[in-house]
């Protein structure tokens, strides 16, 4: 690697973090550095046919800038990986200049690396890969995911492409190997270096059949059934027979129902009810200081119910038929949840009032203090690592966005212990129901005013 993407490289910092907590993630990993490595010629063989997927935090994209790429297309899930990517592209500033025009001597370039050559792609789509030479992936940890990449790139990319797709061996399976090997006629894999490896798929196969993904299915367990009951009179003519679900390779569970989410659903029948009452929310949205808040229209004749952290959007679904004249929203961080959460609500006949990609409902469109309802079941892994940052922040979120006596309802793995979090961001916290995996809780919020802290 040369001096000048060393220097690019270790400008990157993993945001939001700073890269000073001893356990936090690192910016750039020992797989980040093979796969700029190996990659190198290819990139400047074919400088405007780069992409690159999967980024965490912008290593691959700046780096392949610096390595003398002049247009480079990417497509992150996360949009906390967007945000990072976004980051540490300013951050790097003139060392990323500076890198590039060195390693693309020969190449006129006009204009400075504010956003250069970076093209977004908030989607899995044919315009990601038209024309790719060279394609970089973090391997994801789930086949499905892995699977729904490598048949775009064989089917949208150049003939004559080059994925190479680096991970941790500890990661890595010989099933890494069939999936690429189905989308791919030649797949091999690189030596190991610093416990990384690549896998270097070419010569993608024609006439494979229509994309695998994204898949569905009909569920009919009983605590869907029984979730899916509308509440309360004058709310319907009884409940449908089951829920469509709808799953992008990204999406967490797939077309199944996970466990955590059964868990909750098997309490439902303790959720409160939601009767259309005018809400007045505590605090403003709006920008302006002392300006009223803006509520979704109509949210002030109905209930508000929020799914944070939707995946493929079965408990956004629940809460639209189970509460009819509720506003629904839903929300998470990934591009794949989000996409199948629109596409399992469309499939049920529910028209929610949003489904926003943000991180951990920064962005929900309510006012603080509106919410009647927040279901959540909190990511606890971040790729392969046990992060319970997302959790917490999701904790935050609730809190600002419940109404007073507004519920979160939470399910989580039980070693975690969340009740004191739960407390401490939104209120008196009760265990409802526990097994020897998972746990759910009833969280109410409860908002201090004078009279409450003065004793009054």
């Amino acid at each position: 690697m040369s001096p000048e993407v060393d220097a690019v490289l270790a400008r990157l910092l993993p945001h939001p973090e700073d890269g000073s907590r001893a356990d936090g993630p690192v910016a750039v990993d020992a797989t980040d550095r093979l796969l700029l490595d190996e990659a190198r010629a290819l990139i400047q063989e074919h400088p405007r046919d780069v992409v690159v997927v999967g980024d965490r935090f912008g290593a691959l994209a700046l780096g392949a800038l610096a390595s003398g790429a002049l247009r480079v297309r990417t497509h992150q899930d996360a949009i906390t990986a967007e945000a990072a990517l976004e980051a540490n592209t300013r951050h790097a500033g003139r060392s990323l200049w500076a890198a590039h025009a060195q390693a693309s001597a020969d190449v006129p370039v006009q204009h400075e690396p504010a956003g250069m050559g970076l093209t977004r792609h908030d989607r899995l789509e044919p315009s990601l890969f038209a024309g790719a030479r060279i394609v970089l992936l973090q391997l994801p940890t789930s086949l499905a995911e892995l699977t729904e990449i490598a048949e775009h790139v064989a089917r949208y990319a150049d003939p004559s492409v080059t994925l190479l797709a680096g991970g941790r061996v500890k990661h890595m399976t010989h099933a890494m190997n069939d999936v690429l090997g189905a989308s791919f006629a030649q797949v091999g894999a690189s030596l190991a270096r610093q416990k990384s490896r690549l896998l270097i798929a070419r010569e993608p196969r024609s006439g494979v059949g229509p994309l695998t993904y994204p898949v569905t299915a009909r569920l009919t367990d009983p605590e869907i059934l029984a979730a899916i009951e509308p509440a309360g009179p004058g709310t319907g003519n009884g409940a449908p027979d089951g829920l469509t679900v709808v799953a992008h390779g990204a999406a967490f569970a797939g077309a199944t129902l996970d466990h955590g989410t059964r868990f909750l659903l098997a309490q439902a029948h303790r959720w409160p009810h939601l009767p259309d009452v005018p809400v007045t929310p505590v605090t403003g949205t709006s920008d302006a200081a002392g300006a009223p808040p803006t509520p979704v229209p109509g949210m002030d004749a109905h209930p508000v119910a929020v799914d944070l952290g939707s995946g493929t959007g079965i408990l956004a679904t629940v809460l639209g038929l189970r509460y009819p004249n509720a506003h629904v929203l839903a929300s998470d961080r990934s591009a794949a949840a989000c996409a199948s959460t629109r596409a399992t609500l469309t499939a049920n006949g529910v028209r929610a009032a949003g489904v926003v990609r943000d991180d951990a409902g920064a962005l929900l469109p309510i006012p603080d203090g509106s919410a009647d309802l927040v279901l959540l079941n909190p990511p606890f892994h971040d790729r392969a690592a046990l992060s319970t940052d997302a959790a917490h922040r999701m904790f935050a979120t609730a809190g600002r966005v419940l109404r007073d006596g507004g519920e979160l309802w939470t399910v989580f793995n039980t070693p975690l212990h969340y009740r004191r979090a739960l407390e401490r961001a939104v209120g008196p916290t009760e265990h409802v129901a526990q097994d020897p995996r998972f746990t759910v809780t009833r969280s109410v919020r409860k908002l201090l005013t004078d009279m409450s802290v003065t004793g009054g």
